[in-house]
């Protein structure tokens, strides 16, 4: 069968790697129509087996992180030889596994090398048009009841289950001898004879983050072992943790590389098929011979046939302070493994000492402004003291520099650095400054990004489903949003996505056009003076700006007229009383106003006359205004809660810095270079995100058009997906055809699906977004994905980050820097694919408590919208 998916990520230089080692291994190859390969194997065949005899009996056998863990079993279980029906094989690790020692093995071998489906007992696989769709045999799991550890290591807590240390053997010993079926592999599965084997893979995961001239980078090792048919789940573990290599290697052996070893191992073998073996065959005692906690762990029997944990998936752990980490996880559902991943990290960080893993989530956040139609530094924000030629004496050989003054990125020519008193002018699209007595400009063009010299950055950008470009400002200086200590559900993913696709576009209203405008011209001309508390501003009554002035932005008109503690008693409760939809409707006013019309604003605004009588939606210049509202949550009839937020508002820019799994060191003062001066702190946590890729549950993607990152990410060739239904050519056509909901995707999934209808084949299969996996009869509530992290993708967003930070400190490309008020920025090494653009490693300072949370939320909420949290309703 010739395969039709071009996206699938199966180059063919690496099946043909696959296909000699499993030859090595002598059994029996899928070649396909390739006669040459064939007979070359055939030939290299007695080759092959004479070294493989000679490789079982070496003494080699184990590579070193094998024997580590070999070593520390024997001695661990030393005093458990007398245990009954244990023999030679006992508790000892394979030595005869297929390594996935490059990248991409696994994803070939999850599926026949001749078929778009694998199904077995516990998965059903599908090769997809945009990458492998692995559907395990349970949708979900829970935690309640799954987490057993093995006696005699480090104490146990009194919310885990304690374990024997015979019966911990026990369960290892049979994890090494899984049933034929559950050991055949997938690649191999429509041959004659199927290969039954073990894969292994070894991971180096980072527990602690290098800070130049303090500590190196500390990674410890994982060997994963598993049965043939869940190879799937190391494709899963290599995709967010990397391949640690072949682990026979001396160069991976992190026994020699004693400056970035951490000095702890880890094992993990699945082995679902544990679930069906009886507590009194795994040597529990009988409910009169056991102990108290064992008769409340469940840990005996009253009848030979009780099933070990009830017949539930378990995973049980064996460790002590020598630094090695065995678990047995009986199951094959994915966050399992990368749990597991996460546990044995957390375990080497904890014995390693002055750094953590914190189950974490965050973003480095760059605050972004609405600056209008017109900008200058000069006039709308406190001079900075870099220039122009402070930054061409730092990164002058980085910069093309232009007779007109300005500089333009060598490696980026989007990004261009301008003067510090340069003038950005919407309407006449140019950029001005002087430059030698004379005035300098030049053109101010959409996906361009424009650096001053004090590293605050400005772009152009067009109004989200409106027709109305805004000049956009972005600060320098991060704040790193760090949520670290939280649980599965905690809101760690959430606070480092971006929110852009939570919002929507809609008309600004006005009740009765002549009144409502009659109403807004009061508010210009009333004097606003005496609206200060004595006391403030050391008790004197300030001139108040006129609110159409060019000297007052829209964000201080907004502040006006929003009800704050240094106003007076009088003018907060008018604030009140004043609507909230004749203030919009006056910063409205505000955004658009030019001081070319004098008073003369109101004939810029109409509305359209309908059925002979003025209209509701507010128009400027005959074309309807948009305003952005915030959807948050549903309602229990499915509608949504919208917010309605500031005009001046517009989203920060983000750099993703964690999603769930966080590496973090604690850092002398002393040891860093560039801090903000403002802060005195003695010392610094340095974070830096464990992962490659994020393991994603996109709950709304299945209201179509609304989780555009996820459709964006799920139409992107060689995704891993989970738990979605797989659809053939006929349903995907019914989808397309349907085409009032078919328009509600947005543009990327709307193409994949077309094109699949058009081009597919009977046995091809693509996954939609809307459509997570059916499971009794409904939706599944956990669908899954990995996502690329975002900062491995977005380089210009890192690449401005790191420009502008550096220049807010003046601080030279070739030197690390860091920012402590929860934030900071670019380091050197280890973030691929170019060090100098990224931001490996964070500080932070002062992290949110958990009971501030509600409290912050409301305010967040105010924040958008100019309303106090009472009238929105947010709290609840």
């Amino acid at each position: 069968m010739k395969l039709s998916n071009p996206n699938f990520q199966a180059d063919q230089s690496l099946g043909d790697y696959i296909r000699l080692k499993l030859s090595y291994m002598g059994l029996e190859v899928p070649m396909g129509d390739d006669e040459a390969k064939t007979e070359l194997l055939k030939l290299a065949g007695p080759l092959f087996r004479s070294h493989l005899e000679q490789d079982r009996f070496s003494e080699h056998a184990l590579c070193p992180a094998d024997r580590r863990i070999q070593d520390f079993l024997d001695a661990y279980l030393a005093d458990g030889k007398t245990k009954p029906s244990m023999d030679d094989a006992a508790a000892k690790l394979t030595t005869q596994t297929f390594i996935l020692d490059r990248a991409g093995m696994a994803r070939i071998m999850s599926l026949p090398s001749d078929s778009n489906e694998f199904h077995s007992e516990i998965i059903d696989s599908y090769r997809i048009r945009q990458g492998v769709l692995h559907n395990p045999r349970n949708d979900r799991r829970t935690t309640q009841g799954v987490f057993h550890i093995a006696e005699g290591g480090l104490s146990i807590p009194d919310d885990k289950i304690a374990v024997p240390k015979a019966v911990f053997a026990r369960l290892l010993t049979e994890a090494m001898r899984p049933p034929a079926e559950l050991l055949r592999l997938p690649f191999t599965s429509h041959q004659p004879k199927p290969a039954e084997l073990f894969v292994s893979l070894l991971l180096r995961p980072v527990i602690c983050p290098e800070v130049p001239g303090f500590i190196s980078q500390k990674s410890m090792e994982i060997r994963f072992f598993a049965p043939g048919n869940l190879v799937s789940n190391l494709d899963f573990v290599e995709t967010i943790f990397g391949n640690g290599g072949d682990p026979h290697v001396a160069e991976h052996d992190a026994g020699r590389d004693i400056e970035h070893w951490s000095g702890h191992t880890g094992c993990v073998v699945l082995a679902p098929h544990l679930i069906h073996f009886t507590k009194k065959e795994l040597g529990l005692p009988e409910y009169g011979k056991a102990t108290e906690r064992q008769r409340r762990d469940g840990m005996c029997w009253k009848d030979a046939a009780e099933k070990y944990n009830g017949g539930n998936a378990f995973k049980i752990t064996c460790r002590d302070s020598r630094g090695v980490i065995v678990t047995v996880i009986a199951d094959n559902y994915f966050g399992y493994c990368k749990k597991e991943v996460k546990t044995q990290m957390s375990f080497a960080a904890n014995l390693f000492g002055l750094c953590e893993e914190e189950h974490s989530g965050g973003a480095l956040t760059f605050a972004s402004y609405d600056l209008g139609e017109e900008f200058s530094m000069e006039q709308h924000m406190s001079r900075s003291r870099n220039t122009l030629d402070d930054l061409l004496k730092l990164y002058g050989s980085r910069i093309d520099v232009k007779p007109e003054g300005h500089g333009i990125d060598r490696e980026m020519p989007e990004i261009i650095f301008v003067p510090e008193d340069a003038r950005f002018n919407l309407q006449e699209q140019s950029i001005s400054w002087n430059r030698g007595g004379k005035d300098r400009r030049i053109k101010l063009l959409a996906g361009r990004f424009y650096l001053l010299p004090s590293g605050y950055k400005v772009h152009i950008k067009k109004q989200t489903g409106g027709y109305a470009w805004h000049l956009i400002g972005t600060v320098p200086e991060g704040v790193l949003c760090h949520k670290p200590c939280t649980v599965s559900g905690g809101g760690k993913s959430e606070i480092s996505k971006a929110i852009v696709d939570a919002m929507i576009q809609g008309p600004v209203f006005v009740a009765e056009f002549q009144r409502d405008m009659d109403a807004v011209e009061e508010l210009l001309q009333r004097d606003y003076s005496g609206r200060f508390r004595e006391g403030i501003y050391g008790g004197k009554r300030r001139v108040s700006r006129p609110i159409l002035s060019p000297e007052r932005s829209l964000g201080s008109v907004i502040k006006l007229f929003t009800v704050s503690e240094e106003y007076t008693d009088e003018y907060n409760n008018w604030l009140r009383a004043t609507s909230d939809f004749i203030k919009e409707i006056l910063f409205c006013v505000k955004r658009f106003y030019r001081p070319a019309w004098g008073a003369d604003w109101r004939s810029h605004f109409s509305v359209d006359l309908v059925n002979g009588h003025p209209g509701h939606e507010l128009k400027f210049n005959n074309r309807k205004l948009i305003a952005n509202y915030l959807r948050v949550g549903r309602e229990k009839d499915g509608s949504w809660r919208i917010f309605r937020v500031r005009t001046d508002f517009t989203a920060s820019q983000k750099i993703q810095a964690a999603d769930d799994i966080t590496a973090s060191v604690t850092v002398p003062r002393g040891a860093l270079e560039f801090l903000n001066p403002d802060y005195t702190n003695p010392s610094f946590k340095m974070i830096q995100n464990c992962e490659n890729y994020l393991f994603q549950r996109p709950d709304d993607a299945v209201y179509r058009g609304f989780d555009k990152q996820t459709e964006a990410d799920l139409a992107t060739p060689g995704t891993f997906i989970s738990n979605f239904e797989p659809l053939g050519p006929a349903q995907v056509q019914e989808i397309v055809e349907d085409a009032s909901h078919f328009e509600e995707y947005s543009a990327p999934m709307k193409q994949l699906l077309s094109d699949f209808a058009a081009q597919a084949r009977a046995g091809d299969f693509v996954v939609s977004s809307a459509h997570s996996r059916i499971v009794d009869g409904k939706p599944t509530k956990n669908p899954r994905y990995l996502q690329k992290r975002p900062d491995h993708i977005h380089l210009q967003k890192n690449y401005l980050a790191a420009l502008g930070t550096r220049l807010r400190r003046l601080a030279p490309l070739d030197k690390p820097i860091h920012f402590p008020v929860n934030a900071v920025v670019p380091g050197r090494r280890n973030n691929p694919p170019d060090a100098k653009n990224g931001i490996p490693a964070l500080a932070v300072y002062n992290p949110i408590h958990y009971q501030e949370l509600p409290e912050l939320f409301m305010d967040f909420i105010s924040s958008l919208t100019g309303k106090s949290p009472s009238t929105t309703g947010a709290g609840s």
